[in-house]
């Protein structure tokens, strides 16, 4: 029911998003502010690549920051994204208990955030580095009462649902909760021990001893718990805040909200001689806020429902068709609303490729074609704003300028950054250069385009991309999936800037992979009418030769094996298997 986008994206697709209640958008975590993730290779089991849209045995790797968040406007674009994408669902972010979170709050609050969720340092994952867990984060009650408190004073308050968490454990931290200011409490840790958790905190060593952070099939039978232990435990935790509110005189949870008044420090607080140094007049400041408003998101008003939902009313998509509009780059998330649509009505798999073909001149706003599905085609004659093709799911976006220019296309940017973020299937082909993190953290999708700028595929886990052109620094850093292939203007400048850690440089010499890239240059042609990469065409026979190939070093490995045992004659669940346990040297039974 709540589905969190987190700054790995891994899995995020229009299909994903459209089945929620609620989208959180997780800028940071109690147990690990301000850090990313890594998930080792050993724990990424074929179905857990499978979710990830990545590869078995392969590391992930989350990035710390969200690559489309640099500021709260960047936020609130996200924000309408989500919205654009599932107009149906509450859309929360997820803050970490801070000094300063209450202005930090203000702003995602103006972003059009429907829920705050301010997250304390005790909670969390028991796969946190221990530095983390001992020596970052603040409490929650102090998050939660200066958010409380800012919201209040700004008058910002009425317009979103205050939400906390981070070791809950009783009915009475509910109590206290309410009264600094949450309209809503979140449990994780105590449920997990109530269905049989016992902390070991080995999480991130796939050896969990009951069975509960673990894929690994002879620890899982282990486990022990049921969805019952869960309920049973969240009863107990109701009838105490059913309780402490009878001592209080008060007749609902909600009516306790912000009622810091009722809350005054302990009688050791008085007495104890460290403890007499503490203050929590700031703490307790009382503020009152009237009833609660809804955010306007005016999702009605975006360029999908008001330009192209009038034209889609009757159609049943049995047929190919084409609309031909004008856009503007006040327009942003063009195509997003019309995706999620038809991802309600033709699940995952969506419609063949082509059938909603649109056709748009002008200048596109931000997040073109973000989550697009499968079926829908994006064809932009002028250019597009940051954020092209965001967690794409598999449809096709070309952009192109008008046939009448008088400079040469394959020299100029005529997409911003960011572009592919999260992409898990579909195409994409720019006729042009692209801006700084293109690519970042994609996970199946083919690319076309002729230049990018600094940080190209960071973080890239699967498809492929083609750069008929120069890139900028720090190419490929953490990317452990998917394949380039670059044909640089310069090779020696180009191979100073590839990141090495995990990838490794070399020709192109497979026929079936010449193939391939060939195929991908000839359909950037078809899509943009590209002059370069007609040009490439005409004489391939001698341009193949300059192409440089990068590629993970593991994950060509797995892949390798993964074919190997497909020619054996092994379906794709049986070679998936087969390549995880050779290249881990293991048995899913649990043998190591």
């Amino acid at each position: 029911r709540i589905k969190q986008i987190a700054s790995g994206r891994f899995g995020v697709t229009s299909h994903y998003l459209v089945h929620a209640d609620e989208l959180q958008i997780k800028v940071a975590q109690g147990a690990k502010p301000g850090e990313g993730g890594q998930l080792p290779g050993e724990k990424v089991y074929p179905w857990i690549a499978r979710v990830r849209a990545s590869t078995p045995g392969v590391g992930l790797i989350s990035p710390p920051p969200h690559h489309d968040i640099y500021s709260i406007e960047d936020l609130a674009q996200l924000i309408h994204d989500l919205k654009r994408a599932n107009d149906q669902a509450r859309i929360s972010v997820k803050l970490v208990a801070k000094g300063g979170v209450g202005t930090i709050a203000a702003g995602v609050a103006k972003g059009l955030a429907d829920v705050i969720v301010i997250s304390g340092h005790d909670g969390g994952t028991g796969a946190s580095p221990k530095t983390s867990i001992q020596h970052a984060g603040l409490p929650w009650e102090l998050g939660l009462a200066e958010t409380h408190q800012t919201l209040t004073l700004n008058g910002l308050r009425e317009r979103v649902v205050l939400e906390t968490d981070g070791k809950l454990l009783t009915g009475r931290d509910v109590i206290l909760a309410a009264m600094l200011g949450a309209n809503e409490y979140g449990f994780a840790t105590a449920p997990l021990i109530a269905v049989g958790c016992i902390m070991m905190r080995a999480c991130h060593l796939d050896t969990c001893p009951v069975g509960v952070a673990t894929q690994d099939p002879e620890l899982r039978k282990k486990f022990t718990g049921s969805a019952d232990d869960v309920v049973h435990f969240m009863t107990f935790i109701a009838e105490e805040v059913r309780e402490h509110l009878a001592k209080l005189g008060v007749r609902r949870l909600q009516d306790l909200v912000g009622r810091t008044d009722l809350l005054e420090p302990s009688e050791r607080q008085r007495t104890h001689w460290k403890a007499k140094s503490l203050d929590f007049s700031r703490l307790l400041v009382h503020v009152s806020h009237g009833p609660a408003e809804q955010q306007q998101h005016h999702v009605e008003r975006s360029f999908d429902a008001r330009e192209i939902s009038p034209y889609l009313e009757e159609a049943d998509f049995s047929q190919p068709q084409t609309l031909r509009l004008t856009i503007q780059n006040t327009d942003r998330a063009i195509g997003t609303q019309t995706g999620a649509m038809l991802t309600r009505r033709f699940g995952a798999l969506g419609l063949p490729t082509d059938r909603l073909k649109l056709e748009l001149q002008g200048s596109a706003g931000q997040s073109l074609g973000a989550y697009l599905p499968r079926g829908m085609t994006l064809d932009v004659t002028g250019e597009a704003n940051d954020y092209v093709g965001k967690g794409l799911s598999g449809g096709i976006i070309a952009v192109h300028p008008p046939r009448s220019i008088s400079f040469v296309s394959s020299d100029q940017s005529i997409i911003g950054n960011v572009a592919l973020y999260g992409a898990t299937s579909g195409e994409l082909y720019v006729n042009g250069q692209a801006g700084e993190r293109f690519a970042v953290r994609n996970s199946g999708a083919v690319a076309v385009v002729e230049g990018i700028g600094n940080h190209g595929l960071e973080y890239m886990t699967g498809g492929s991309v083609v750069v008929l052109g120069d890139v900028g620094k720090n190419f490929a850093a953490g990317m452990s999936g998917g394949v380039a292939y670059v044909l640089p203007r310069n090779p020696e400048q180009f191979l100073q800037r590839v990141n090495r850690e995990l990838v490794s440089t070399g020709p192109v010499t497979h026929v079936e992979e010449i193939a391939r890239l060939k195929t991908f240059i000839e359909r950037h042609v078809a899509r943009t009418g590209s002059e370069q990469g007609d040009a490439i065409l005409a004489n391939w026979d001698h341009v193949i030769h300059s192409f440089i190939r990068v590629i993970p070093s593991t994950y060509e490995k797995v892949t390798t094996l993964m074919a190997d045992f497909a020619k054996q004659g092994h379906n794709t669940e049986e070679a998936m298997l087969l390549a995880f346990e050779t290249h881990l040297g293991r048995r899913t039974g649990g043998v190591r």
